[in-house]
């Protein structure tokens, strides 16, 4: 098949992107299919783009916002859904993280087009992206998600409905960036100052202690359950993303009764999110033994330290195999 990975871009998880997008076109490749990586900041990656991308790997923090400004300004988006690369393909392999490339933005001008692609359609992208929506609609579907509000908040509102500690985050981002841990009110404004440097909207919420769990989901069946143990007391971008700071259990040592109230919700939250193809759910498991789901992802990561490749790896699939499912069901799967 012809297919082209997209990936970059210029959001906040740009490194995380360009790393998951050409680890699937390497896998692709493996399997015979002619692949185009593309950067949507940049254009069309050749071999030692590639390469001096991989060598520069993922850091251990997000690029700065100017430098993602300054990508944004010469930004291949507005017309993608007039390259050759992108209309010529068989399949267009989504490796973007947050931003335009995971919000339905893309989603939505490549259903215009007729492009075929991979994931979840227009309207579950953005459901899933916006934090506040989604957790109403896991509520609405019996869903356990922590208490929050959307600011502007005082320390009074947070204290009346939940109290300290909350986390502070942007509404529609991932990859933990502009999150905050906030123990005492002094700590709320500057948190909320940090998480509007990333999105308009600013969330906060309850901090749920606990085990953290995620759940991959591919088709309609959940993989195996895995648990995070990050070196940082919260999984945040560098845990996520460098080697060696967290440990990651697939599948997570859990009773039978729990493991399958967690696949529950998990499936839950992936239908009422209207989800397609593929995603990972994460959740706390608070200490009383409640579930609580954080967010879904549309758009999971897909490096090596990544947890969906390591979901589908205890499931006994490879990393090749898994992105050609991924590539199948964007054939197969019509309701987008």
């Amino acid at each position: 098949m012809n297919i082209t990975v997209l990936m970059g871009g210029a959001s906040a998880e740009r490194d995380v992107s360009i790393v998951s997008g050409l680890r699937i076109a390497a896998a692709l490749r493996s399997r015979g299919h002619d692949v185009t990586s593309l950067d949507t900041a940049v254009g069309i990656l050749d071999g030692e783009a590639e390469r001096a991308f991989l060598e520069a790997g993922v850091q251990t923090a997000p690029p700065p916002l100017e430098s993602l400004a300054e990508l944004s300004r010469g930004s291949l988006s507005p017309s993608l859904g007039t390259l050759p690369a992108v209309l010529e393909a068989d399949v267009v392999f989504l490796a973007l993280h947050g931003g335009q490339g995971e919000d339905g933005t893309l989603q939505a001008l490549f259903d215009l087009c007729g492009v075929r692609y991979t994931g979840t359609g227009q309207l579950g992208s953005a459901l899933a992206m916006d934090k506040d929506l989604s957790k109403r609609l896991f509520r609405d579907a019996g869903v356990g998600t922590a208490d929050w509000l959307m600011a502007p908040v005082t320390v009074a509102d947070v204290e009346g409905r939940m109290g300290f500690p909350v986390i502070v985050k942007p509404s529609k981002q991932g990859s933990t960036v502009g999150l905050t841990l906030v123990r005492d009110p002094g700590g709320l404004a500057p948190a909320i100052a940090e998480a509007q440097r990333y999105d308009d909207e600013v969330m906060v919420e309850q901090f749920v202690s606990g085990r953290e769990l995620t759940v991959g989901v591919l088709g309609n069946e959940a993989l195996p359950i895995g648990e995070i143990i990050p070196r940082h007391e919260l999984y945040d971008y560098e845990c996520k993303y460098t080697k060696g700071m967290a440990v990651e259990e697939f599948p997570a040592r859990l009773d039978p009764d729990t493991a399958a109230m967690v696949r529950d919700q998990a499936l839950r939250a992936f239908r009422v999110l209207k989800l397609r193809g593929y995603a990972r759910i994460d959740f706390r498991l608070s200490d009383s033994g409640g579930c609580f789901c954080l967010e879904a992802n549309t758009l999971p990561g897909m490096t090596e330290l990544s947890l969906i490749p390591q979901a589908a790896a205890a499931a006994g699939i490879s990393f090749p195999d898994l992105c050609e499912r991924i590539v199948h069901l964007a054939t197969t799967d019509r309701g987008r």
